[in-house]
């Protein structure tokens, strides 16, 4: 038997305190900060338009020349790195900030002014999460810059000859599995003459049992 059967009056105020604690919870509850705009199949149709997504290394040419006045850069690494080296004119705001309340407000000015937002870190892989964000929470200005800043260091001093270069679409070779593999093909051909050789097992010899018994 429980214990509160035995006084009604003890259970009834248990369940009252519950129930304004669930009231109090409710009437709490903050907003969620993000409204999402698009679904799932918004989501994979706006990866499937690269026109959406890809902001070239030869556009940053007329960006550079203050030709394209329209576009502001966002550099996604650590104040470390931006402060090493970054495309000039770049505004340092690294990924883990871009969420506080000052740097969406500034987003969105730049979306009412008609300003594209270029995010790029050291390569396009880092910047596409924040992109991908963006662009779920309604920001449909924000491009990727395609190869990212190690691809900028690379070709700077002339952006405009990669409009005819697709390396950035490749990225960064590590390691050529591919090459070595092919190379050491023939070092791991079989020679079919030569048959193993069979494997031998040796017993063990038993042990004499000790005479005498129990």
């Amino acid at each position: 038997m429980n214990v509160h059967e035995l006084n009604p009056k003890k259970t009834l105020g248990v369940l009252i305190v519950l129930v304004i604690v669930v009231i109090i919870g409710f009437l709490t509850m903050k907003p969620s900060r993000y409204d999402y705009k698009l679904n799932v199949n918004q989501s994979i149709q706006l990866l499937k338009d690269t026109s959406e997504i890809n902001f070239y290394p030869y556009e940053l040419v007329d960006v550079l020349n203050h030709k394209n006045k329209n576009v502001v850069l966002i550099d996604l690494r650590n104040k470390y790195a931006f402060g090493r080296g970054h495309i000039p004119g770049a505004l340092s705001i690294p990924s883990f900030d871009l969420t506080h309340k000052k740097n969406l407000r500034l987003l969105k000015d730049y979306k009412k002014n008609g300003l594209t937002v270029v995010l790029y870190s050291n390569n396009q892989l880092s910047a596409d999460g924040p992109w991908f964000f963006f662009r779920q929470i309604g920001f449909n200005n924000v491009r990727v810059l395609l190869g990212g800043y190690n691809y900028f260091l690379k070709h700077k001093n002339n952006l405009a000859a990669t409009r005819s270069d697709n390396s950035y679409i490749k990225g960064i070779e590590r390691f050529n599995y591919a090459k070595v593999s092919k190379s050491s093909d023939k070092s791991f051909e079989l020679n079919q003459n030569n048959k193993p050789k069979p494997v031998i097992f040796k017993r063990r010899k038993r042990e004499a049992v000790a005479a005498g018994g129990c």
